[in-house]
């Protein structure tokens, strides 16, 4: 949309597109020269992409065996009929070590267990082949979690066991307060963003599609995990910037300063992933992951988890001061590049700090109750930081703040050089609003 408070005559000059847009929508194509510049750049490396994505497109996640651990297991729905009070030593749901040691505290839990009352759970399963079968489970009163007559479980399927032993509740089913949250979620994000939350939502859809049918599948069929997460990431921020910014030459400069800004952070990750000797094999799901799939490269894994954890902040960052810079370029055409960029960078400056202590905070509420442990430990900070887990959120926190830090200065001089370099070519911005009916190509030629 147009403002027609700057633009007197909103209809372009035959060739040029002069529409000028405010803070409630993405600014006007630059001139013909620089849009064909920046086509150059951006057609390219969008054919890049799709290329990549034929390429390595993986057709569906590979055949294994189930080995019934972890996530890997049958599951089925089920439900809780009835929950019984029993006493825990009549259903011996404990037994209290061989040698009476109750000074441990699995001796103590199990004297505990032993002597509290328990749960008798009936469970009934409501999904799959065996929809109907009944069987039970008994709750010790220390677990965490508890049962509830009516409430939805998550029941695991072992076909090898005894029939009386082949099922059992894994976890609760959480299904509907999650679709009401993602509902909830949708409706603000459309009430607020109206038809750009409506598009925001849509390139959620489409990042998460890129995510679970193209980028997970192909690092399990082999692929190397970088290279895949490379052409995942560039298609959801193709996909993502110009679905909710628009196909315009902000939006383009913002593409190409998240692109140079992905680059360095694979650089940084892979040099420093590599010379820490970070395995990327630290837990019991990475430790399923590469025993059902030894080819895959977990260090790699691991550098491809950073790309695309940190594309999401890069994207927001370099359409932030993009949109900063050309806002800066309409309030003051005569600014030169360098006075755009100084005042960008400013902005910018703000913007790092904000969001460099976001990414910190994020990893480490993600790594909460394992720094809990090292504090109960009473481990040094040397010994901590030192230890592979950590170590792993470390590197992946300061690869990608260090990425974010530099998106702010290649993003804010690609945008300063862009659009103050319009002023000079034919159909500027600035021409058009002093003389809509003309290109103004001479003054443009005195005053850049």
């Amino acid at each position: 949309m147009t403002s027609p408070q700057n633009d007197p005559a909103p209809q372009p000059p035959q060739g040029h597109s002069h529409a000028h847009t405010h803070s409630h929508g993405p600014a006007a194509p630059v001139s013909r020269h620089l849009r064909k510049v920046i086509a150059a750049v951006v057609i390219p490396f969008a054919t890049a992409v799709v290329v990549g994505l034929i390429a390595f497109w993986p057709g569906g996640v590979p055949d294994h065996e189930r080995t019934g651990v972890g996530f890997d297991r049958q599951t089925q729905d089920g439900k809780v009929v009835q929950v019984v009070q029993v006493d825990c030593a009549d259903v011996n749901a404990a037994q209290v070590p061989p040698t009476g040691d109750t000074s441990t505290p699995s001796g103590r839990e199990a004297v505990n267990e032993q002597e509290g009352e328990c749960a008798k759970a009936t469970i009934e399963v409501t999904s799959g082949d065996d929809k109907g079968r009944r069987f039970v489970e008994v709750v010790q009163p220390d677990a965490p979690r508890q049962l509830k007559e009516g409430q939805g479980v998550v029941v695991a399927y072992a076909p090898d066991a005894p029939r009386d032993l082949q099922y059992s509740v894994t976890d609760v089913n959480r299904k509907v307060p999650m679709a009401l949250l993602a509902g909830i979620f949708a409706l603000a994000v459309v009430l607020v963003g109206r038809m750009r939350g409506v598009m925001a939502l849509v390139a959620l859809a489409v990042s998460f599609a890129v995510l679970t049918l193209f980028i997970l599948p192909a690092i399990l069929q082999g692929s190397n995990p970088l290279v895949v997460a490379v052409i995942g990431a560039s298609a959801i921020m193709l996909a993502a910037l110009y679905m909710c910014h628009g196909v315009t030459a902000r939006t383009s400069v913002a593409v190409i300063g998240t692109l140079i800004s992905l680059l360095l952070i694979g650089l940084l990750g892979s040099l420093f992933i590599g010379w820490a000797s970070l395995s990327g094999n630290t837990d019991d799901n990475t430790g399923l992951i590469k025993g059902l799939y030894p080819d895959i490269d977990m260090s790699g894994l691991l550098l491809a988890g950073v790309i695309i954890g940190s594309l999401g902040v890069l994207d927001d960052v370099t359409v932030t001061q993009t949109s900063a810079v050309w806002e800066l370029h309409q309030a003051d055409p005569e600014m030169g590049w360098k006075g755009l960029y100084r005042a960008g960078i400013r902005i910018g400056r703000d913007h790092i700090a904000s969001v460099v202590n976001t990414l910190v905070l994020a990893y480490a509420g993600a790594a909460l109750p394992l720094l809990l442990l090292f504090s109960i430990a009473q481990s040094s900070v040397g010994t901590v930081a030192n230890s592979e887990l950590v170590a792993e959120e470390i590197v992946r926190t300061l690869v990608g703040s260090i990425g974010l830090v530099a998106s702010v200065p290649v993003t804010t001089v690609l945008a300063a050089l862009v659009v103050s370099a319009d002023r000079t070519g034919p159909g500027g911005a600035q021409a058009a609003t002093a003389a809509p009916a003309r290109t103004g190509r001479g003054r443009r030629r005195k005053t850049g």
